[in-house]
């Protein structure tokens, strides 16, 4: 069973900063590109930054550039999103997602809530 489970959210005040984590269990860490997604109240889920699999390459969505930086663990089958000079447009539910390089099967996490809020 595939489980991806996020945490590290919560209420940050402007200028602050998060640290989100995703252990994965159940696959093979190292086959899959990971992301962080991010879905804003009324708005669709958006990608905020992305590793590949040996975690050389790195991409991020323009708002986050210079804020946001992901990084992972092969070992310890995780990912994480270190966050910092956070904004009220920062706020939203962080989805962690895992793709296979080879099959191009895709995995999702339930949701972590960021609230940046003064």
């Amino acid at each position: 069973q595939v489980q991806l489970v996020e945490s590290g959210g919560g209420l940050v005040q402007p200028g602050e900063s998060l640290r989100l984590s995703c252990v994965v269990s159940g696959l093979t860490f190292s086959r899959y590109s990971m992301s962080w997604y991010r879905q804003a109240p009324g708005k669709e889920r958006a990608m905020v930054a992305g590793i590949t699999m040996n975690g050389y390459k790195t991409n991020y969505a323009d708002s986050v550039k210079g804020r946001f930086t992901i990084s992972r663990d092969n070992a310890e089958n995780t990912v994480t999103l270190q966050m910092i000079d956070l904004k009220p447009d920062d706020t939203g539910v962080y989805y962690c997602n895992a793709v296979s390089f080879y099959t191009k099967d895709e995995y999702w996490g339930q949701g972590t809530q960021v609230t940046v809020s003064s």
